[in-house]
C-alpha cells in the first residue's frame, strides 16, 4: 500500500530522531502505534456493524467488493461463472493471442 522499503524506514527512523530528539521519539511511537490500533479497532467495528445492519440475507456479501477496482475486476474482467472463453469468441486474455500491446506515444 505505501511501499516502504528498509532504506526508507531508516530514513524516517533517522528523521524522526533529528526532530524528535531521542527523549520524545519512543513516546511518539508508542502513540503513533496506540493511534494506529484505535482505528484499526474502529473500522473493524464499523465493518462488523455494516454487516450485522444488513441482516441475514446479505451473509455472503463482501463488503471488499465495495472497492471500485475489485469491483470491476470482478464484474468486468473475469468471464462469468461456467462460461467457457470460445462461446464469447474471443480469448481469455487479450495478449493470449501473442500479440504485442498497441504503443501509443501521446497516451503514455
Amino acid at each position: 500500500m505505501f511501499d516502504l522499503s528498509i532504506t526508507k524506514l531508516l530514513v524516517l527512523a533517522v528523521l524522526g530522531l533529528v526532530i524528535f530528539g531521542p527523549d520524545q521519539l519512543p513516546k511518539m511511537a508508542r502513540q503513533l502505534g496506540q493511534g494506529l490500533r484505535d482505528l484499526r479497532r474502529m473500522a473493524d467495528k464499523a465493518r462488523t456493524d455494516l454487516q450485522e445492519g444488513l441482516g441475514p440475507e446479505f451473509a455472503d456479501f463482501d463488503i471488499s467488493d465495495l472497492n471500485p477496482r475489485s469491483f470491476v475486476r470482478k464484474h468486468l474482467m473475469e468471464e462469468p461463472d461456467g462460461m467457457d472463453p470460445a462461446m464469447l469468441g474471443r480469448p481469455r486474455h487479450p495478449m493470449d493471442s501473442g500479440q504485442m500491446p498497441p504503443f501509443d506515444i501521446e497516451a503514455t
